[in-house]
């Protein structure tokens, strides 16, 4: 996949896991790089237990699905960090 197919579904990985993954933080722009960034993760999980995903759906699956798993770890960081902060 060339870099602007990947950027492209790192794009909308983000926007996805951003409305899968609801709550306050971080906002759409930030999300959007997490989906970049999960597009990487996604694709190293994908490699290891699933395989070779085929076609532009099964970039956009795996890349939210790395995605989503950023966001929920990120969020839970930010949770923790704030409460920790405010005692």
């Amino acid at each position: 996949m060339n870099i602007v197919a990947f950027l492209l579904v790192g794009l909308v990985a983000g926007w996805l896991a951003g409305k899968v993954v609801e709550g306050h933080g971080f906002g759409a722009g930030i999300d959007i790089v997490v989906g970049i960034v999960g597009a990487f993760i996604g694709g190293l999980l994908s490699d290891r237990f699933i395989g070779t995903t085929y076609g532009l759906w099964g970039a956009i699956a795996v890349a939210t699905l790395g995605a989503i798993i950023l966001l929920v770890i990120a969020r839970l960081i930010s949770a923790g960090t704030a409460r920790s902060h405010s005692t």
